[in-house]
């Protein structure tokens, strides 16, 4: 329904989505009652509250908006689907809209100057003839662009909006349909509305069902092309492959195409899907390897990638001076002892310029490390030295273990936000102007991640890479550190001695039988087993324990790991609020803030969700201040070695509650104590790395909750699909080639390898 209204106040605007609730006021009577403000005002217009995303906060124009009433956690608010300005077709109508400020590079001055020279006509000049804006003066080359670039963008969103009314959507969604394929969206989108299928949130099956109403041929080629393109992304977003086969593309295509067909002579034939295919391949829309068919961005990342890396492995050596005076004498000051496979990958650091080194936890990675920074300052006390790491904690852990200051997270030191905002905001960088870099927690980088780093390493570098590939692999595609070690040219040291400090620690030894799928576990004071049955006994023995170890150890030193975010009472979601509710109870409103439908309190535990330029994805803190001040309110943060941060309401959208957490969402991070449930109603997330991972992220305590059945089936479990990638053979492609170029020896490898890698 629609409702015409005009803004009267502000609730919330976030400026990086454009989501915004407002209140709105009306002479319109068909508001339901639930939806009015029960308040009396002196206009008796009536207000409600409206949520949607960049809804005008002017009261410059009315609104015409259109939308749904919807029951949440905060009352009934209008869900607004569309909306439209109505700006007065008067002179101080048009005038009052120009200086609003909605359209950047105009403000109230040069409103007027503006509306004196085109007087009601001027909403067609900008429409129509933004040129003869040069004839108001003030208004320079520049200027003008800016004007017109912020009044097209809002009439492209609105005409995006009309065009696409079928699919019900949101302003945001139009920005991120206009930022994703740019000023022509239109065009394109008129020509081949299965082109939507690349913005996430519009599924193939979203698209074809509205498409299939007003023009309905199934086998239209246009269709056959959207959902192979679906079957890629799908691929490379739920199960992180790169490709898929030619032969297994085309299948999935077939299925997704005729699944909702009930008609046999309607559905397509295989023979069809054969066909768009040869044509998308022809045309490079995607690309074929070898029958492995690739995304062209994907198939560069993976390429590029491969190359850089080969030309790192082919690089001539200078000849290595003998280093073992240095190494004793380090090892002697730090009074350090060190195993003979430690020894090597300190040696092996040295003689090569990319190396890796493994190991479970215990093992002596840090050791390994501490040598060999203290080794390569006192040969090159002049070169530059850094540390880096896929999260903010594993980068300040880094720091910590090994008392070398220079660490930071790899998007942090390579000027990166993500994937998704490639283009748009990450921050160009001249690349990594340093002589020896160390990436810990490799197993969490992806392609994507892996493609921006190897091209900005400076020519002649050290390079290593440090992780346990037993670990969960990147959330985002690929398999990169697993492929480094299995490609066989990367040199790679296996830590597989657990050490005098850890040897007391059933953690490392139990991650070691877990490693090797043995279910002969230890238990006792650091690793305990809580009997329980289902969900509910598990969430409510989960809770018990978590507040006894907080009144002992303190709340920073103790974080609980699910493998399920939402579903069920052992879900960290339901922890998360059930725990708040003891530990942190309802005090004021005034101590007391909620932005859609998160709450959050003053003392709440809180996990950052977003890198930004101060803070890490994953980095941990408390709120400890909520002011109230004129310009809003502002909420004071602390995250861990006294980083204090202040921010605004529209800030909170990338916090979450963080007494409890994923599995998938720690990966990088160390706790002392680590709680976690082992259940069969999470039995489809349940395998061996999942488990391995929770565990190992624990320095001091694990305490399961669950059944040993369960545990042990985890433990056999060990059926982790296959991600497809050919970083590796591609490699040894690259690296024959460049090899032989530089007259090395070139290892032997197998012929059906190479002719995989294309």
């Amino acid at each position: 329904m629609s409702y015409i209204g005009t803004y009267d106040g502000k609730i919330f605007h976030n400026p990086s989505n454009k989501f915004c609730i407002v209140i709105v006021k009306t002479a319109d009577t068909s508001i339901p009652e639930k939806a009015r403000d029960k308040r009396r005002y002196r206009d008796h217009l009536i207000r409600f509250t409206a949520v949607g995303y960049e809804i005008p906060m002017t009261d410059a124009v009315e609104l015409e908006l259109d939308g749904e009433w919807v029951n949440g956690k905060y009352g009934m608010q209008l869900q607004v689907e569309q909306w439209r300005e109505i700006v007065p077709k008067t002179k101080e109508g048009v005038l009052s809209y120009l200086g609003s400020g909605l359209i950047k590079g105009i403000g109230e001055k040069t409103a007027a100057e503006i509306v004196a020279k085109f007087g009601t006509n001027t909403l067609d000049i900008l429409e129509n003839h933004p040129e003869r804006l040069l004839e108001v003066r003030g208004i320079t080359e520049n200027k003008l662009e800016d004007i017109r670039t912020s009044y097209a963008e809002s009439r492209m969103l609105r005409d995006i909006m009309t065009l696409l009314a079928p699919f019900k959507l949101t302003p945001k969604t139009a920005l991120k349909i206009y930022q994703h394929f740019g000023p022509a969206c239109m065009e394109l989108l008129k020509k081949s509305p299965f082109e939507l299928c690349r913005i996430p949130g519009f599924g193939f099956r979203r698209v074809d069902a509205i498409v299939r109403k007003t023009d309905n041929r199934p086998r239209d080629p246009m269709r056959i092309g959207g959902a192979l393109h679906c079957t890629l992304d799908e691929a490379k977003g739920k199960q992180g492959h790169l490709f898929l086969e030619r032969e297994n593309l085309c299948k999935a295509a077939f299925k997704l195409l005729n699944e909702k067909i009930p008609l046999p002579e309607m559905r397509v034939r295989p023979e069809e899907v054969e066909k768009e295919l040869d044509g998308m391949i022809l045309s490079g829309s995607v690309v074929s390897m070898r029958d492995n068919i690739y995304h062209p961005a994907v198939f560069a990342q993976e390429d590029e990638t491969a190359s850089r890396i080969a030309r790192l492995l082919a690089e001539e050596r200078p000849p290595m001076k003998d280093i073992s005076a240095v190494i004793e004498t380090v090892r002697t000051e730090l009074g350090l002892r060190t195993s003979g496979k430690q020894e090597s990958a300190v040696r092996t650091a040295f003689l090569y310029n990319l190396s890796i080194i493994t190991g479970s936890p215990g093992t002596g990675k840090t050791t390994v490390l501490k040598i060999i920074l203290e080794v390569y300052r006192r040969l090159w006390p002049d070169n530059k030295i850094i540390l880096m790491a896929p999260t903010g904690r594993a980068s300040r852990r880094m720091a910590e273990s090994t008392g070398f200051e220079g660490a930071c997270t790899l998007h942090s030191g390579l000027g990166l936000v993500s994937e998704e905002d490639e283009g748009s905001r990450n921050r160009k960088k001249d690349g990594l102007d340093a002589d020896m870099v160390i990436v810990d927690e490799f197993s969490m980088v992806d392609m994507w991640l892996a493609g921006k780093f190897f091209p900005a390493l400076k020519k002649g570098a050290k390079i290593i890479l440090v992780g346990d590939p037993d670990q969960l692999p990147s959330v985002g595609a690929g398999n990169v550190f697993r492929e480094l070690i299995q490609c066989g040219l990367v040199p790679v040291t296996v830590l597989d001695e657990i050490f005098r400090q850890a040897k007391d620690s059933l953690i490392a030894h139990n991650a070691r039988f877990i490693h090797d799928g043995n279910t002969k576990l230890y238990y006792g004071k650091d690793f305990q087993l809580l009997p329980c049955d289902s969900q509910e006994d598990a969430a409510a023995a989960i809770i018990e324990r978590y507040c006894q170890e907080i009144e002992s150890n303190g709340i920073e030193h103790v974080q609980i790991l699910s493998p399920f975010r939402t579903e069920g009472a052992a879900s960290s979601d339901h922890l998360n609020a059930a725990i708040r509710e003891i530990v942190n109870p309802f005090q004021s409103t005034e101590d007391e803030v909620r932005i859609g439908p998160k709450t959050f309190r003053v003392g709440d535990r809180i996990m950052q969700t977003k890198n930004t330029d101060k803070v890490s994805n994953g980095d941990l803190g408390f709120i400890r201040y909520i002011d109230d001040t004129p310009d809003g309110k502002r909420i004071g943060l602390e995250f861990r070695e006294n980083r204090s941060l202040e921010y605004s309401t529209e800030d909170l959208v990338n916090l979450d509650l963080a007494y409890a957490t994923t599995i998938h969402k720690a990966m990088g991070s160390e706790y002392d104590i680590v709680l976690m449930p082992i259940l069969k109603a999470h039995y489809i997330m349940l395998y061996r790395n999942l488990l391995y991972t929770g565990i190992t992220r624990a320095r001091k305590k694990v305490v399961l909750a669950g059944e040993k059945s369960v545990l042990f089936m985890a433990i056999h479990k060990n059926e982790i699909s296959r991600r497809n990638t050919l970083l590796g053979e591609r490699i040894r492609l690259y690296y024959r080639a460049y090899a032989k170029s530089a007259g090395i020896i070139v290892p032997e490898f197998p012929e059906e390898k190479l002719k995989a890698a294309g």
